[in-house]
This record gives C-alpha cells, structure tokens and sequence, in this order.
C-alpha cells in the first residue's frame, strides 16, 4: 500500500512541467554528473566546473582572477569560488600579480602533472558534445549561446520585473 501510494504522488509529482531553471539545472546535473562520473572512475580528484579555470593556466602563466573569469566566460564570483575549490584540492596557488598588488593565480606541480590526462578527458567530451548535438533538433551550443547573448544584452532580472508589471495591471482591470 505505502509503495503505491508512494508511486502515484510521485507520478503526480513528475508530471508537473518542469520550470526553465529546473530544467536547465538537470541538464548540468546529467552532463556534468556523467563527467565526473569518469573522472572518478578514473582516480582523478577533478570537478568538471574546473576545466574552464584549468584550460586558461595550462599555458603557464599566473593569471589575476578577474582574467580568467573574462577567459573562462563567467562571473567574477564564480571565478572566485572554482579557485578557492581547486586551491583546497591542491590544483592551484595564488602568487603576487605583475604589479605586486593583486593576486594571480598558477597551477600547481599537481595541477600541471594531471593536464595530460584531462586533455584527453576534453577532446573526448567535446566530441560527446558535438554527437550530442546532432542528435538535438537544433545544436544544444547553439540555444544555449543565443540564450547568454540575449541575457546579457536584456537581463533576466528585466524581463521578470517586466512581466510582473503587466500582469500587475492586467490584475488590476
């Protein structure tokens, strides 16, 4: 009895729609849960979300944070906080910037002896990516960089209280 009572509310549950950010959030988990999944298998300490920080240093040299978030194409506090995990796990170091007053960063000895078997790990995730999106009606890179573009030209936050104005009025007539 509990396990079918169990199973229709959550069958009443699963079929609501789910909204755009819930969404968008699964989609990360199955791709980045799926990777890490093989990073694991692998013996390798490394989150997925790593990789934008770890392509941009793999040329050398220390970068300021604030760079590698305009090179790994996310926010100032992303950048941050992906720094703060990869320097607990031992992949980074913060060294004093070229002017001495702000802090770059580098990669440490560890960090550099893992890039081999990473660089191997990306080209086969971007070829999964690729086979991905030809599978998709439209190139899921494709929906997704049109939807940053459109952000950022007319943020979220406006569109919302955009709507909310109207139906505001609307509830008001």
């Amino acid at each position: 009895m509990y396990k079918r009572c169990y199973s229709l509310r959550m069958r009443n549950y699963i079929s609501q729609p789910r909204t755009l950010g819930t969404a968008l959030r699964h989609l990360l988990e199955l791709l980045d849960g799926d990777v890490q999944a093989i990073y694991r298998e692998e013996g390798l300490d490394y989150r997925p979300r790593y990789t934008p920080i770890m392509r941009a240093l793999s040329k050398g040299q220390p970068i300021a944070i604030r760079d590698l978030a305009v090179a790994a194409g996310i926010t100032h506090s992303a950048a941050s906080q992906t720094v703060a995990k990869m320097k607990r796990a031992g992949l980074v170091e913060q060294v004093s910037g070229g002017d001495g007053r702000e802090r770059a960063v580098k990669l440490t000895r560890r960090g550099r002896a893992l890039l081999p078997k990473l660089e191997v790990r990306w080209v086969a995730t971007n070829a999964a990516a690729q086979a991905l999106d030809r599978e998709l009606s439209k190139r899921l890179t494709e929906c997704v960089e049109e939807a940053i573009a459109a952000l950022e030209a007319r943020p979220f936050r406006d569109r919302v209280r955009e709507r909310e104005g109207r139906l505001a009025r609307r509830s008001m007539k």
